[in-house]
């Protein structure tokens, strides 16, 4: 197991949790609906990350 291969998961769900959570928090409060929105954002992320694979190495 590589730690490489997880860090574009982590990243992705990372700024798509940064970038809802700025989003949510131009009023200076955080509701419970914005922070499932936060969770979402990052959950599906991370989803859309794990199903495309990463692209192969050819002799090119």
């Amino acid at each position: 197991m590589r730690i490489a291969t997880y860090v574009k998961s982590i990243l992705a769900g990372l700024s798509a949790g940064a970038a809802a959570a700025v989003t949510a928090a131009q009023d200076n409060a955080i509701t419970a609906g914005e922070g499932i929105t936060i969770a979402l954002a990052v959950l599906g992320a991370w989803g859309i990350t794990y199903a495309v694979p990463n692209a192969r190495k050819t002799d090119a």
